[in-house]
């Protein structure tokens, strides 16, 4: 790539990661590509809790009215005991020329919307039902054999394709594997009602509850829980969550007395892995969930994956040339993502413990005010 030639961009994966990078790029002017192997957008998972530095990191993307609009902006999180006691409330302040509140939630569906509308006003169209099956690189480029048999030539690959990333297992042979952390997480929808106006906590019982509001009238519940590596039917997925609220009061008691046969909740198991940097080999290039997947216990994966973009689309705007770019994006972002997934599983390890709550959250409120730092 020369600094005169528009560079040539392919994105493997239409998740937030992918889809960010795509319209960070397309403003540098980068003429960019989207696959990604299933049939269409799909969504797994029920709400997402955005932090204020997520927020932040989705106005500098050009979507946080649309967020704030359609999901929760708020400040603060409440930290409650066991029987819903108040213990304490963990500021989250983010600096005023952010120009964000502190803290935020939306289901995944509305911001999966939000996002594949700005990038199809991009002018990208995906190409869903989409793998790549070769990749060879030279000085120049890369080529790419694509699963329908078609063939790219590209300045960059940017592999956005999740923590059980395909592109990472072709160009980074050795990488470590995902690993159970020894938690698990329930999420389900509930109403929100009146009255509550932030993020909340339940510490000090065998799991970790909490809930984020998502939208006017909607939150998610949430159970961290600390167990054997399983997989659970969907019948026996209502009962079990409801045996796992039992100590709990305040409203998480009204919510588990709705739990019933036909109630959606999620579960799956929290995974992990270490990959040692930089996290691109040539011109290839690892973000999001397929370089450094965290746990939820920071709720920040998907901020850092925003800020991916935000900063490759910064650093090739300032540089223009892919290798340079590829060492500057490294050299600035890389110790922020790893930050991000220390401190998560640090969290972990103090719910797994029964740590004392204000052990937990003296965590989570140092995390948040160095992330509140700028980018």
């Amino acid at each position: 790539m020369t600094p005169q030639r528009t560079p040539h961009v392919l994105i493997v994966g239409a998740g937030i990661a992918g889809m960010s990078a795509t319209i960070a790029l397309r403003r540098t002017g980068a003429a960019v590509d989207l696959i990604d192997i299933e049939p269409g957008w799909t969504v797994s998972g029920a709400g997402l809790t955005i932090t204020g530095p997520t927020l932040r990191a989705l106005r500098q993307l050009g979507v946080y009215e649309e967020v704030a609009a359609q999901g929760y902006v708020g400040e603060g999180i409440r930290v409650c005991g066991v029987d819903g006691s108040h213990i304490r409330d963990i500021p989250t302040p983010m600096p005023a020329q952010a120009k964000v509140h502190g803290s935020g939630g939306i289901g995944r569906p509305v911001l999966y919307r939000i996002l594949s509308a700005k990038v199809l006003a991009c002018g990208v169209r995906p190409r869903f039902g989409t793998s790549v099956t070769r990749i060879v690189q030279d000085a120049g480029g890369v080529d790419v054999t694509f699963s329908d048999r078609t063939r790219g030539r590209y300045d960059l690959v940017v592999a956005a394709d999740g923590i059980y990333s395909r592109t990472r297992r072709q160009v980074f042979p050795g990488a470590p594997r995902p690993h159970y952390t020894g938690q698990s997480v329930w999420r389900m929808f509930v109403s929100r009602p009146p009255g509550i106006d932030r993020r909340h906590y339940f510490l000090g019982g065998e799991v970790k509850v909490g809930w984020t509001p998502v939208a006017a009238t909607r939150m998610y519940l949430f159970v961290v829980e600390r167990t054997p590596r399983r997989t659970r039917p969907p019948h026996e997925l209502p009962a079990a969550l409801a045996r796992l609220l039992a100590p709990y009061g305040g409203h998480v008691g009204d919510f588990r007395e709705s739990i019933g046969p036909g109630s959606e909740i999620a579960y799956r198991p929290l995974e992990t892995f270490s990959l040692p940097g930089p996290w691109y080999r040539g011109r290839v290039l690892l973000v999001g969930d397929a370089a450094h997947p965290t746990t939820p216990q920071l709720a920040s994966g998907a901020g850092i994956a925003v800020e991916d973009a935000l900063v490759l689309a910064e650093e090739l705007a300032r540089h223009r040339t892919v290798p340079a770019t590829l060492q500057a994006f490294s050299a600035r972002h890389e110790q922020r993502c790893r930050f991000v997934v220390d401190s998560s599983i640090e969290i972990g390890r103090l719910e797994q413990r029964q740590a004392p709550p204000h052990a937990q959250t003296a965590v989570v409120e140092r995390a948040l005010a160095r992330l509140a730092e700028p980018i």
